[in-house]
């Protein structure tokens, strides 16, 4: 490899820190967000009694591009994953690392927001176990809320925040299809990524397709995260999975992303500022017509801002707590929106004031992420109910496509 200097952090030998350290920030991010949803004006599984408007414009800044960055690293991580295994045992492993956790998130992590929504929302009476065995587990499908001038039904048994780790596996042993028919995939998208994206291209290019996607797709199939005609999220996280995976080894797309890190940044911010006023414009078609790819461009400049900076910044960072976080943040992203939930449930009576209430949610429910993966860890059993690897890594088989190489590690 070509010699590096402090200003340009070797990315493709080494493990990509600077993707875990984003992974970690995203996941934490995220919790946040989900404690913000508790107080905006939106609709969510339970709400606080106090509204908080000025959180809004904060969650919007968030709302675009958070989940879809989140996807990106997943991506990347299953190069460097598809780099180290044969396409069989990759398959088991990560059928294994993420339905065990889903199927036991369904079953036993997830039934308490459901829980909690359909006392707040009908005024259930029943107790918990009551509503688990004789309607959540029993596909009860007649709690239907009435919210914003509509019915709509509660679905159980239900994934709500776990829909991500849904989508990741079929977005997974899709990509793992296409490679086991294409061997030259990665290596052949790269290259065609490093040829057409060059400068501000890198920018505007995926830009674009994402506003299309809003303008085109979006109108007829809104997000609805159940799989099954969700073409909206299906473009926009199937576009960003693929992107980091055929990115991920490319030297020359994580130099573009460092130069172009304050034009990235500069662009997201403005079309963060032109998001909001046309959200004050009245209905009309110039929300219509600007509006998708303005927001197309809020959420690709915020994305490729993030690599660069990251990229800049910490791609040499490391230490214990880089370690410890990055193993223990699935779980936690596992527990957080029941501990949310549950903790606002059980502190609603209380009438305390918003920031009181605001943080003991978040107190209660950092200190339950810490505890389920302090706990979890440590029983060998519990370890892939909660996402943790088990055990001693094995030496991996290598694969014959690619040389051996430290990964990122995936979500």
């Amino acid at each position: 490899m070509p010699a590096q200097t402090n200003h340009s952090p070797p990315q493709i030998a080494e493990r990509r820190l600077d993707l875990d350290w984003i992974r970690i920030g995203a996941f934490g991010l995220l919790i946040l967000y989900h404690v913000g949803m508790l107080y905006v004006s939106w609709g969510f599984h339970v709400k606080s009694a106090h509204r908080l408007r000025e959180l809004e414009p904060l969650m919007l800044l968030l709302n675009p591009w958070r989940m879809a960055l989140l996807f990106l690293v997943s991506g990347a991580a299953t190069r460097f994953m598809l780099g180290k295994y044969e396409i069989g045992a990759f398959a088991r492993r990560r059928s294994a690392r993420l339905l065990i956790p889903l199927a036991f998130g369904m079953l036993a992590v997830v039934p308490p927001q459901s829980w909690a929504e359909v006392v707040e929302k009908l005024g259930f009476s029943g107790s918990y176990l009551d509503f688990w065995l004789r309607h959540y587990l029993a596909f009860d499908q007649g709690f239907c809320p009435i919210e914003n001038g509509r019915q709509a039904c509660i679905i159980l048994p239900t994934w709500n925040h776990l829909w991500f780790v849904a989508y990741l596996f079929l977005y997974t042993m899709a990509l793992a299809g296409l490679v086991a028919l294409a061997p030259s995939l990665a290596a052949r998208g790269k290259r065609l990524l490093e040829r057409s994206l060059p400068g501000v291209l890198l920018l505007l290019g995926p830009a674009l397709l994402l506003g299309l996607n809003r303008f085109l797709i979006f109108p007829v199939a809104p997000p609805s995260h159940i799989v099954v005609g969700d073409w909206y999220q299906h473009v926009l996280y199937g576009f960003c999975f693929l992107f980091g995976f055929l990115a991920a080894r490319s030297q020359v797309l994580a130099e573009r992303t460092e130069r172009l890190r304050w034009l990235a940044l500069a662009l997201a911010i403005a079309a963060f500022l032109a998001m909001l006023w046309l959200r004050a414009q009245p209905p009309g078609d110039l929300r219509r017509l600007a509006g998708p790819f303005v927001y197309g461009l809020d959420q690709w400049c915020w994305i490729v801002a993030i690599l660069g900076f990251a990229r800049r910044h910490l791609s040499r960072r490391d230490g214990p707590a880089r370690r410890y976080l990055v193993e223990a943040v699935f779980c936690w992203y596992l527990v957080h929106q029941s501990a949310i939930i549950l903790a606002a449930h059980w502190l609603k009576p209380l009438a305390l004031p918003a920031g009181q209430e605001a943080s003991l949610v978040i107190a209660i429910t950092a200190l339950s992420c810490f505890a389920s993966y302090e706990i979890a860890r440590r029983i060998g059993w519990l370890r892939p109910l909660f996402g943790i690897a088990t055990g001693r890594r094995k030496r991996p088989s290598v694969s014959r496509r690619q040389p051996s190489s430290a990964s990122a590690t995936s979500s």
